[in-house]
């Protein structure tokens, strides 16, 4: 289990000897609100996206990686693929990131969750941003858990930017409004 983050915390990602992390995957999961009443009963199917924006040091949005987009321009950068419904246990997209295969002009890169549905917050529970060390043979290094709620329908959750030789992981979690990455990009810009 790696370091828990709350809303504005941040780690370098590095390994215990102290040298950068070179592959990673952000996971990104939610569950539906579970329903009250006698027999309580799921929320029901929530779709959302999960998705990256890679910015210069000026701001610029360089790159989208998304559900109609799958990998970055340079390759460093590939998405598993859009989960349509959220149910099950763990991650419900992933994001791999190369980190030594970024692009140099990328300084961050922001990640989002969508509802193109106009889901809004308030249906979602459990929602989280997780970095995993592929080189560690799946070995989490932090996770950051948002609270729950909101009539909002997107989030920005986390960002890795560059810092020093390596990245740094760091929780965001700002409420936001929008059906795909592009609709959100100046809430994403908003945290560099």
């Amino acid at each position: 289990m790696g370091i828990s983050l709350s809303k504005g915390g941040s780690i370098n990602l590095q390994k215990a000897d102290g040298s950068a992390l070179t592959n990673v995957r952000l996971g990104l999961g939610w569950d539906s609100v579970k329903k009250g009443g006698f027999f309580g009963g799921g929320g029901g199917e929530i779709d959302l996206d999960a998705s990256a924006i890679l910015f210069d040091a000026q701001g610029n949005a360089l790159d989208f990686v998304w559900f109609s987009q799958l990998a970055s321009k340079d390759g460093s950068i590939r998405h598993s693929g859009d989960n349509l419904t959220g149910d099950g246990d763990g991650d419900d997209e992933q994001i791999v990131v190369n980190l030594s295969a970024v692009n140099p002009q990328v300084q961050s890169i922001v990640f989002v969750i969508t509802s193109y549905s106009r889901q809004t917050f308030d249906r979602v529970a459990n929602v989280f941003a997780r970095v995993v060390d592929l080189s560690a043979g799946e070995n989490e290094v932090t996770r950051y858990d948002l609270a729950n709620g909101g009539n909002n329908t997107a989030s920005v959750i986390a960002k890795l930017q560059r810092s020093g030789a390596g990245w740094a992981f760091v929780a965001v979690g700002n409420p936001a409004n929008g059906r795909t990455v592009k609709d959100v990009l100046k809430d994403a810009a908003a945290v560099l």
